[in-house]
């Protein structure tokens, strides 16, 4: 980031949405910009290039996935939709368009600023270079070093697909993995449409991580989308 205070940009053409995102983002510790347009959003990107983007998908002069796709170009920094769109098949769009994690209308605001929070951590652990050596959360403890998994200090034996299955969501823990991802890094390429596979997989993975699986803790299920691993 540029600053102790990261700059998060606004794409958003509604002025009410524009002056609460500018109230939340403010008073938490964030610099605001805006655009209200997919235009001035790529202009700004380039101009001054941002350490968030928070962007609707129906903007006045085209489709929000056209800002995405611009700043992915030649950028990873973190992107958050904010979609009054609820549909699978859009979130599904935003995402393999590049963005990082989609949050829909109406919202609460302790909920995005989380959302944000772990897009900036991401960004962070990106531009220092530096590949965490474990992943902690409650009860489970993941040692990438030495690819062992304990849950309550007791080892889980994984699968080696289910090992890397855990490994992508860790890399975006807090974030939609989509299915997609989860099955490349599974599977590779050549598995791209086989979904059932990935659900086999991602159950048998509840059953040894969640006291629960129907309640799950670590896991959850992104309806239609993918999976998300818990990050706090």
């Amino acid at each position: 980031m540029t600053e102790a205070r990261p700059l998060v940009l606004v794409v958003e053409d509604e002025p009410q949405m524009r002056r609460v995102l500018r109230l939340t983002l403010e008073s938490n510790g964030m610099r605001y910009t805006e655009a209200i347009s997919v235009r001035e959003a790529i202009s700004k990107i380039r101009a001054q290039p941002p350490d968030l983007i928070i962007a609707d998908l129906a903007l006045p002069d085209g489709e929000g996935l056209r800002v995405i796709r611009a700043a992915r170009e030649d950028s990873s920094v973190p992107i958050v939709v904010l979609s009054a769109r609820s549909q699978e098949s859009d979130k599904i769009a935003a995402l393999d368009a590049g963005a990082d994690d989609y949050v829909t209308k109406p919202f609460s605001a302790g909920e995005l600023l989380a959302r944000l929070r772990v897009g900036l951590r991401h960004a962070a652990a990106r531009a220092s270079g530096e590949s965490p050596e474990a992943f902690t959360l409650l009860d489970l403890r993941v040692d990438i070093l030495q690819r062992r998994v304990t849950l309550r200090n007791v080892p889980v034996h994984l699968t080696p697909i289910e090992y890397r299955l855990l490994i992508c969501l860790i890399a975006k823990a807090g974030q939609v993995v989509t299915h997609s991802e989860l099955l490349r890094a599974g599977w590779g390429a050549a598995k791209l449409d086989q979904q059932h596979y990935l659900r086999i997989y991602m159950t048998g993975l509840r059953r040894k991580l969640e006291l629960d699986p129907a309640r799950p803790t670590y896991l959850h299920t992104e309806t239609g989308v993918g999976y998300r691993l818990s990050a706090d």
